[in-house]
């Protein structure tokens, strides 16, 4: 039987991430599991009780906020699972959903990672994910399949090729990892796992979704508040994936439509919504990928 390990990364949320270990320990069945929670630099460091709360849990601590892809990779090294299962900390799981994936990936070898159906916590037959369209390479653009509709069983019962996996869900294949590499933290913020769904597929793997099991997202249904970071990030990196995903012609493509349409399009909204201070922001994250190379550990932003 192949075993599993659990990575989630905690960040200033000690009661969320507890209320994921407590679903685990109430609802999973599966027994070839490990359990790894990554600290990732908070204020108040939580291990400490931890380990004596969850005494059967494995426990890392990053003295820097490493990021998303920088807490999972950190998680990685320590796991000893044949599949890692990766679930943002402010999720809750179903019962069956381990050994659901995993027995998936045991009966499907060339699928390297896959995801569930993930429904809103707060409004829990409400849809966030049951897949993802390919990306359009040019544009940068792509649909998350079925997102704020209503659950009424229309995807149930569906398993099989995605675009995309999904961040706060996704169980990865060792072997995939391996051949693959981790995530690159130069990311840190936003299209991190896209950008390893290329590389993984890039190997010859599979990546899939399967929507006979369920996990819970407490991420809010409607759209936060901007913030500078959320900007900056989600341009710097959307640039950034397709410089290291697309091509050289469609990267050229790419860089005509953003900055002859998109960059102009978003400055005239920023100022319209009062946000002009945003200008700036987009225009450092635009600067960053043409001064840095694909590979830069240079975030280009103050943490």
């Amino acid at each position: 039987m192949a075993s599993v390990s659990i990575i989630t990364v905690n960040f200033n949320q000690k009661e969320v991430t507890e209320a994921l270990l407590n679903s685990i320990e109430r609802l999973n069945t599966f027994k070839a599991l490990e359990i790894i929670v990554v600290d990732n630099a908070s204020k108040v460091n939580p291990i400490p009780e931890w380990k004596s709360k969850y005494p059967e849990i494995k426990f890392c601590r990053s003295e820097k906020n490493l990021g998303f892809a920088g807490g999972n990779n950190l998680g990685m090294k320590v796991a000893g699972g044949d599949y890692l299962f990766f679930i943002n900390n402010d999720t809750e799981i179903t019962a069956g959903l381990i050994e659901t994936l995993a027995s998936y990936l045991d009966q499907n070898p060339k699928v390297g990672m896959v995801s569930p159906k993930i429904l809103y916590y707060s409004e829990p037959d409400v849809i966030q994910y049951v897949g993802f369209t390919p990306m359009n390479f040019i544009t940068c653009r792509n649909k998350c399949i079925g997102q704020f509709e209503k659950d009424n069983g229309q995807y149930n019962n569906i398993s099989g090729p995605t675009g995309f996996i999904h961040g706060a869900a996704m169980m990865v294949r060792r072997e995939a990892i391996i051949k693959a590499g981790f995530m690159h933290e130069n990311y840190f913020l936003y299209y991190e796992e896209m950008d390893w769904c290329e590389r993984v597929r890039n190997t010859g793997y599979e990546i899939h979704v399967n929507t006979n099991v369920t996990i819970y997202h407490k991420e809010s249904i409607s759209v936060g508040a901007k913030s500078a970071l959320k900007e900056y990030f989600m341009n710097r990196n959307r640039i950034l994936f397709i410089r290291r995903n697309a091509g050289f012609m469609n990267t050229f493509l790419f860089y005509c439509y953003f900055l002859c349409i998109v960059t102009p399009r978003n400055i005239l909204n920023y100022i319209k919504s009062g946000d002009s201070n945003f200008i700036g922001v987009l225009l450092k994250a635009i600067v960053w990928n043409f001064t840095h190379s694909k590979n830069s550990e240079d975030l280009g932003y103050k943490i």
